[in-house]
Formats: structure tokens, C-alpha cells, sequence
């Protein structure tokens, strides 16, 4: 028996290990396998010299349609899926919504040799919705798709008829604070040790409030089935080439010229702050002060409203989806 008991303990380890390693979900490199709340469509188009394909979903309106769209744009660690509530609350409310993965992540194409920029994303989204016949659209972008619908706005004014900031990140200059700066392939080293645990770490620290619900598993499995399935080593060279774009391309200090109105909602309890954890001690304790930066944002964006959930974090959408899209529905109303 105490030879059985000890077998036991020496195998219950393994057992663990092979039990979590079999739970882990694994996607093929285009997200092949995570269920999409809408079908995907497919725009194919030519970009630094390569043969591309932006998957998006384009959802009509299920309510009386309001002859109006609103393209959301995905964050860093997110996709155009995330958005799953806020698509079907906006279709609801007779808006035609869509909703791109960006070159480079989730269900679309995942070139090696990219150039990554801002200006690029946005134009690719432009080129998007010349291609669906879209004039004028209200564009709401999350996280860094924050950036991306600020550079958007700036770049591409006659297609904004308004904008719509959550959380997004870039709201100080990370490098000008003092945040040493790291290579693609330092970066790219970070990115190929993710797994199910630092991601649920990370989200719960900074987009949940240290509060988890079952729910948000679905999103967790989203971002691990990428970096473990087959496209692991693609799909972290991406991330590690847009991480440095975000860190070397701050839209902030444009804010001035962005014409649209903007609507900035922020959760107060968000504290991203790429780049902090490689910062001195004393300039990471003043990064990513989401209640000051939004503030400071409002009062530089020329039409700019902000709303505040002081008790939320970097995704208000997603932990709070009622009283988000309540907040929304009512500061897109006031912009008319």
C-alpha cells in the first residue's frame, strides 16, 4: 500500500500536467476553430507587396434601421469576436455594424515580413470599407484600437461622422516618460513564453478589477488557442512587431486635430501600461492612471465628452456590458 500511495503521488503531477495541457485549446493559425458570433467575410487586397485577407463580420441591423454604421476596432489582445455584445446591441438599435480583425491578428492574414504602423491599419480598414460602399461611419475603438480609430480619425476625417474611445491605451507617450525601449526580437522572446495563466493573470489585474467571471474564460481560450496552436511562432512575432508599434507610434500628441465628436469612455480602474514592467520603479508608479489620462484626453480632443465608470476596468464592455452600452447608445445619441 505505501508503495501504491507513493506511485500515486509521483503520477498525480503528470496526470495534472497532461489534464491541463489537454484542456488548453489550440486554433489553427487564423484562428481556424474559435467560433465567431457572426459569419465571417473575407477582404482580399494587396498591401507592401503581398496578397492578403482581413476577415470581418458585417452584421445589418436587426432593429429599425437608422441608415447609420458603426466599424469597431479590436485591441491588442482582442478580436473583432470580442465585441459580441456590443455588435448585437448596436444591430439592435438599427445600426449595420463592422467589425474587422486587423493584418497581423486573430482570423486574419499573418504576414512574416510587415511593416506595422498606424497609418498602414488604418488605411487597410479604409480600403475595408471602400470596398462595402461605406461614406461615413461611427468608429469605435477599444484599447489599442484606440490608437488605431484616433489615427483613423485623422488620417481619413471624411469617413468619421463620429468617434468613440474605450479605454484606450496610448493616452500618454510611454518612451517619453522614461520607458526604455525593447527590440522586436527582445519582445518576441516575451511573447512565446504566453500561456493560459499569464494571460488570465494579466486580464484579471487589469481589465476585471481583480474580479473574475466564468464568462470571461471564453476570451482567455480566444487569445492561448493562438500561441498554442500550429501558427504559435507566427502569431507571437506579430504581437512582438505590433508591440513595438504601439510603443513607437503615440497618437496623443495629435489629439488636437481630430474634427469628429468624441465620445471618450473610461473605465477608472484600468492601469495598462505597456512597457511599464521593463520601467524604474518611480516612472512605472505614474504610468497608466486611467482617471488623469482621461481627463487630460477630453480636454485635448477639440469635441470631446467623457464618461467615467470610476469602478470598472480596461473593459467596460465586456465586465459591465448593460451599463456600458447604455452609456454608449446615450453619448452617440447626443453627438447628432
Amino acid at each position: 500500500m505505501p508503495r501504491l500511495n507513493a506511485a500515486a503521488l509521483l503520477l498525480a503531477p503528470l496526470l495534472s500536467s497532461t489534464a491541463l495541457h489537454a484542456a488548453t485549446p489550440s486554433y489553427g493559425e487564423r484562428l481556424e476553430g474559435f467560433d465567431y458570433p457572426y459569419p465571417q467575410q473575407h477582404f482580399e487586397f494587396q498591401s507592401q507587396g503581398q496578397s492578403l485577407s482581413m476577415t470581418y463580420m458585417d452584421v445589418p441591423a436587426k432593429g429599425k434601421a437608422n441608415g447609420q454604421t458603426a466599424v469597431l476596432l479590436h485591441g491588442k489582445n482582442f478580436c473583432g469576436a470580442t465585441w459580441e455584445q456590443t455588435i448585437a446591441t448596436l444591430s439592435d438599435n438599427g445600426y449595420r455594424v463592422i467589425a474587422p480583425d486587423q493584418i497581423g491578428f486573430c482570423a486574419s492574414s499573418k504576414p512574416r515580413g510587415y511593416q506595422f504602423s498606424f497609418n498602414q491599419l488604418a488605411q487597410n480598414t479604409q480600403a475595408l470599407l471602400d470596398r462595402l460602399g461605406i461614406a461615413k461611419a461611427t468608429v469605435i475603438g477599444h484599447s489599442m484600437g484606440g490608437m488605431l480609430a484616433a489615427r483613423f480619425a485623422i488620417n481619413h476625417p471624411q469617413s468619421v461622422q463620429q468617434l468613440v474611445l474605450v479605454n484606450p491605451i496610448g493616452l500618454e507617450d510611454w518612451q517619453a516618460e522614461g520607458v526604455p525601449y525593447a527590440s522586436i526580437d527582445q519582445l518576441n522572446q516575451g511573447e512565446l513564453k504566453t500561456n493560459a495563466e499569464s494571460i488570465k493573470n494579466y486580464q484579471l489585474r487589469f481589465y476585471y478589477n481583480g474580479q473574475w467571471k466564468p464568462e470571461y474564460d471564453r476570451w482567455v481560450d480566444m487569445q492561448v488557442g493562438l500561441y498554442h496552436g500550429p501558427g504559435r511562432e507566427i502569431v507571437a512575432w506579430n504581437q512582438a512587431q505590433t508591440a513595438d508599434m504601439l510603443f513607437s507610434q503615440p497618437v496623443i500628441h495629435e489629439f488636437g486635430r481630430i474634427q469628429a465628436p468624441t465620445l471618450l469612455l473610461i473605465g477608472g480602474k484600468d492601469r495598462t501600461a505597456p512597457g511599464a514592467n521593463r520601467a524604474p520603479k518611480e516612472v512605472a508608479a505614474r504610468l497608466g492612471n486611467y482617471p488623469e489620462l482621461g481627463r487630460k484626453a477630453a480636454a485635448a480632443l477639440p469635441k470631446g465628452t467623457l464618461v467615467e465608470f470610476a469602478e470598472l476596468g480596461h473593459s467596460p464592455q465586456v465586465e459591465a456590458p448593460e451599463r456600458f452600452h447604455q452609456a454608449l447608445l446615450k453619448g452617440l445619441a447626443q453627438q447628432h
